[in-house]
């Protein structure tokens, strides 16, 4: 065992070594393919895990803590209504306008409680899939047909792939429900209309607080105003926030005020002494989720408080590392492209556009299969797909990956792998690729 462990190291030694003695340092794909790399992480890191992912987390450890097990399986659990379960877990996105990453630990947190695979898996498609911002987006840019055939997909989507992965893995599944029949039924803690609402408060803030920007010339819209006033909405959800925490988590609205007039203090401080707007927000941000989780770390009223930031803690932990590896990767692979930065990977871009012209089997499944790796932040999917479009991508692989790209991406394998298994992950993946392929094949004949 000790020679097998010494061995071990020495293999990693000389990979390493290997790699860097061989590194083609001047090699202008190889460069640029590095350059891609670290502007898609620093975007990554910039965008997205502040303003998605920490508040993700926190939405996910009420499901896991605040939200008992009996309510998961009565909703979603294998012995649950077919018709019941699909349907909340099929329009879960319009809600949530999350990416392929935010997703993540809510869909772990609700499976992990014992949802049934089928609508699970409805719930980890949908929930980036059709989010009400995402969708509408589409429509105005994209046009209204193809719109209206990414919400229809992405609803039909989810309900099929949840049923075939059901029937795939029905013996696991049969298992399952006898030993949820022997559940008894426990009482909740509290109403659940106050769990409800202290859920929703979360998504609120998730939701406005990444509201994207309009079009340019969209001065007049309700978008418009609710992207120019995103902000105070949010601050006004973070006040509902506070409120729950004293009447509904019973937590000292002493602590609760210092940590609301911190974060105020933090955010008129960033606004006045930071030049970059990126960073404003993310400041305040910062401050907020560090006072939510020391007020609830410290808390002594009820230990499901603790619990809560805690059960956040260890989702961050199971995601965030698999979550680093598959944005390098996608960027050396795959390059960088977001707002109006195109960096090119390894794989350069022209062979994708080229690979996705016309209308044919083969155009429509390389844009769901290479779409299924990128990563698409929420709503960047519209733009990128807009100047394919330009350069010549058919209609048909538009919408293929539409259907494929946001709803997966690399990051998003690596984690689902480690929470349901290889096998389910490779067969989920494949049931996306092979549907968004035929769905924009069918689609691209007719438009």
């Amino acid at each position: 065992m000790e020679t097998k462990k010494e061995l071990n190291y020495l293999f990693w030694i000389v990979v390493v070594f290997a790699a860097v003695f061989f590194m083609p340092i001047g090699n202008q794909t190889f460069m640029t393919a590095v350059e891609a790399t670290l502007d898609l992480s620093k975007w990554y890191a910039r965008e997205h895990v502040v303003l998605c992912l920490l508040p993700a987390f926190f939405i996910a450890g009420v499901i896991s803590v605040f939200v008992s097990q009996g309510a998961v399986l009565k909703y979603f659990g294998a012995n649950a209504k077919k018709w019941l379960a699909y349907t909340f877990a099929s329009v879960s996105g319009a809600i949530l306008a999350v990416c392929s990453c935010t997703i993540l630990p809510l869909f772990s947190s609700i499976y992990k409680r014992g949802a049934g695979l089928g609508p699970a898996i409805a719930f980890l498609y949908s929930g980036p899939a059709i989010s009400i911002l995402s969708i509408i987006l589409t429509a105005r840019i994209l046009g209204v047909e193809m719109g209206i055939a990414r919400t229809v997909g992405a609803i039909l989507f989810s309900v099929v792939i949840g049923l075939i992965m059901a029937l795939i893995f029905r013996k696991e599944e049969k298992a399952k429900k006898e030993e949820q029949m022997n559940f008894p039924d426990m009482p909740e803690k509290r109403p659940v209309n106050q769990t409800i609402f202290h859920f929703m408060t979360l998504v609120a803030i998730l939701v406005f607080a990444n509201w994207g920007s309009p079009a340019a010339d969209d001065t007049g819209s309700v978008w418009y105003y609710i992207f120019t006033y995103k902000w105070l909405i949010t601050a006004a959800f973070a006040l509902m926030l506070c409120y729950s925490l004293v009447k509904i988590l019973k937590i000292k609205w002493q602590w609760v005020l210092s940590a609301a007039l911190a974060t105020t203090a933090s955010a008129f401080i960033a606004k006045a002494f930071i030049t970059n707007a990126l960073f404003v927000p993310i400041v305040p941000v910062i401050v907020g989720i560090a006072g939510l989780s020391i007020i609830t770390l410290f808390d002594k009223t009820d230990e499901d408080n603790r619990a809560w930031t805690l059960s956040a803690w260890e989702f961050a932990k199971q995601i965030m590392p698999m979550l680093a590896i598959g944005v390098v990767t996608a960027g050396f692979l795959l390059g960088s492209t977001h707002d109006s930065t195109a960096i090119a990977g390894v794989i350069p871009n022209e062979w994708i556009e080229w690979a996705v012209g016309g209308n044919s089997l083969l155009s429509n499944f390389f844009a769901s299969f290479s779409g299924a790796f990128m990563y698409f932040a929420t709503l960047t999917e519209v733009p990128i797909i807009q100047g394919l479009l330009a350069s010549g991508m058919g209609k048909g692989p538009a919408l293929s990956l539409l259907l494929a790209g946001p709803a997966l991406s690399l990051p998003n394998m690596l984690v689902i792998r480690g929470v349901m298994g290889t096998k389910k992950t490779i067969i989920f993946v494949g049931l996306v690729i092979v549907m968004a392929t035929f769905s924009g094949y069918v689609y691209g004949a007719f438009f």
